[in-house]
């Protein structure tokens, strides 16, 4: 019998699916637990905007219509978020739509993309997928992009370069003055990806901003956002990439049609409006990220300082730790996939479930 894997690349072949945060419906199956906390996928602890639900009851009765499949106001209105033209806006089924239609169209057999270890997982999968090979670069502490190291990994193969800042999972940045560095060193023949999911949760003033950097004579660069996080949306898949408007036209020639859905296009237009939603999400993940790394001092318990909306602990045994939380009801990730067998990392959820989980940490930890 021939078996799919000997008809695809090897490398694909090869390849372990992304695995997500364990759902609150699995553990309540397995184990019978009742209202578990789940702080395991970065989610919005607060929900989405009232508005965007209002937004999606609306427009369920249009539901036998297929979407605007240029996504067309939802383009327009992001484009005027960020003052400038529709036309460098390319809407997605969440940002890692976008990471696998350019390796797609940038990567394959003896192309090469670069990006650091310890970071997201779905780089190393789209690479593979689109038959391209992989220059992983160490971190220059563990935990956060070493840029330098990264453009002196970039070579004449390289098409793209992913950067995530903050990095997921470690919750690390660059700051401005190693970007300028990096941008000055970087080849016409490189596409760089900066990913910047979580970059609304940042206090850092050093932050760099990628879209003010975006040049249009030589420069190649992506900038990757997402409605998954502090607008509370991860369920309906929206992300969007700004770019060159040659770059947005070829991923206008590989993505599906109609990949963002009408009730995900509504919602986000209505998200983008409701500032009182975001504030209150700003605050209470600023409030949880103090609380947990206070709690993690007195507890003993080592983390990595947090620009995001999660917290990377080590707790000496993370596939263990991680088992005895989801005894007690809590949902953590546990990081040996992305090479910390030793760590967790937590979401900020709402006080009362950062205190749970402190406290089944506790208790799980001896402390």
């Amino acid at each position: 019998m021939v078996r799919a894997k000997d008809l695809v690349l090897p490398s694909v072949a090869a390849l372990a699916p992304y695995e997500p945060g364990k759902p609150i419906e699995e553990l309540e199956r397995e184990l019978g637990i009742s209202d578990p906390v789940k702080l395991a996928s970065n989610e919005n602890p607060l929900g989405p905007s009232p508005r965007a639900i209002e937004a999606i009851k609306a427009a369920l009765p249009e539901l036998n219509r297929y979407p605007d499949g240029a996504s067309f106001e939802l383009r327009r209105r992001i484009a005027e978020r960020h003052g400038i033209d529709a036309n460098r806006i390319f809407a997605a089924s969440g940002s890692v739509e976008v990471i696998h239609l350019l390796a797609f169209l940038f990567l394959r057999r003896g192309l090469n993309s670069v990006y650091s270890e310890h970071s997201f997982a779905i780089y190393p999968l789209a690479t593979a997928a689109a038959g391209g090979e992989h220059k992983v670069v160490p971190t220059n502490d563990g935990y956060s992009h070493d840029l330098d190291a990264m453009a002196k990994a970039i070579d004449s193969n390289t098409r793209l370069v992913f950067l995530a800042n903050p990095n997921n999972p470690t919750g690390t940045i660059y700051r401005q003055g190693e970007w300028k560095r990096f941008l000055a060193r970087v080849p016409e023949n490189a596409v760089i990806v900066a990913d910047e999911a979580y970059f609304e949760f940042v206090r850092d003033a050093g932050y760099p901003d990628s879209l003010q950097d975006h040049d249009d004579d030589r420069r190649l660069i992506v900038t990757l956002r997402t409605f998954s996080k502090i607008f509370g949306l991860a369920g309906i898949r929206v992300g969007y990439a700004v770019a060159r408007p040659d770059i947005i036209e070829m991923l206008n020639h590989v993505r599906q049609p109609f990949n963002v859905t009408s009730l995900a296009q509504v919602a986000v237009i209505a998200a983008m409006d409701d500032r009182a939603h975001i504030a209150r999400t700003l605050q209470v993940n600023a409030e949880g990220i103090d609380y947990l790394e206070t709690e993690f001092k007195r507890l003993g318990v080592s983390f990595v300082p947090s620009h995001a909306n999660f917290i990377l602990a080590d707790v000496g045994d993370g596939g263990a730790v991680y088992n005895e939380l989801l005894r007690k009801g809590v949902i953590v990730r546990p990081m040996g996939g992305y090479g910390y067998p030793r760590h967790v990392r937590i979401s900020v959820g709402l006080t009362e479930e950062n205190r749970g989980l402190v406290a089944a940490l506790a208790e799980v930890l001896g402390k």
